[in-house]
């Protein structure tokens, strides 16, 4: 169901396109860069000394990254002091955990990665092929997406927009102008396109029928309308 959650925002997510954006200013990249690689906290006066701005500026950025969720932060007192008279804790910033990703088009990599391991996982198991295994494991995600069969237009188009297909019309066809798997398509074309079609099979199920028809500018899938 995760791996479900995940094809359906296959669009850039807002907070992702936020965080990032939050770095296009040079002086707060570096502060980033700084921190990251820290194998502890570093606090504003850290900042500042290593590269050279005003403690003020460092806090400022610092504060910035952590609104952002890219900074994590927490308290401590670097003397190793408690109690009555050690002063106040520090504030200090490590990097967060959270994993940003923009990809413009869309693109599902880690989808394909999953379904390719999982379809490997299961050749182990079953003795089955991999291709095989594969072309199930990606039909069973289709189904779990799946459309109605007497979905409309609107409805098949909303459900290939989320999995960041980018659909249109064209005539007694609906055209897919981005496909999720671009670069894996393009160096292991007969296996992507082959997976890639089963798991638009499943999605449509009886709706309507997908068939491989591969055109510069497009997704190898067209689909015919009903």
């Amino acid at each position: 169901m995760a791996l479900f959650s995940r094809f359906r925002r296959a669009r850039p997510d807002p907070d992702d396109v936020a965080a990032v954006s939050v770095l296009d200013e040079p002086t707060r990249r570096r502060i980033y860069e700084f921190v990251c690689p820290k194998r502890d906290a570093v606090s504003r006066d850290e900042v500042s000394e290593a590269l050279g701005i005003p403690r003020q500026t460092a806090a400022f950025h610092l504060e910035k990254l952590a609104d952002a969720g890219l900074l994590d932060v927490e308290f401590a007192r670097r003397s190793g002091r408690s109690g009555p008279g050690a002063g106040r804790p520090s504030k200090l910033y490590r990097r967060s955990a959270r994993e940003v990703s923009v990809e413009l088009p869309g693109r599902s990599y880690d989808i394909a990665g999953a379904l390719l391991a999982q379809a490997v996982e299961d050749a182990d198991r079953t003795g089955e092929s991999p291709r095989a295994c594969l072309a199930r494991g990606a039909a069973d995600l289709g189904r779990d997406i799946g459309v109605p069969d007497d979905a409309t237009d609107e409805e098949l188009l909303a459900a290939l927009t989320e999995c960041g297909y980018e659909p249109r019309i064209e005539g007694d066809d609906i055209v897919l102008v981005n496909c999720p798997f671009h670069a894996l398509a393009k160096t292991h074309t007969g296996l992507v396109c082959g997976m890639n079609l089963d798991l638009l099979s499943g999605v449509l199920g009886d709706a309507t029928r997908p068939r491989l028809d591969p055109q510069e500018g497009y997704c190898c899938v067209r689909i015919t309308r009903r």
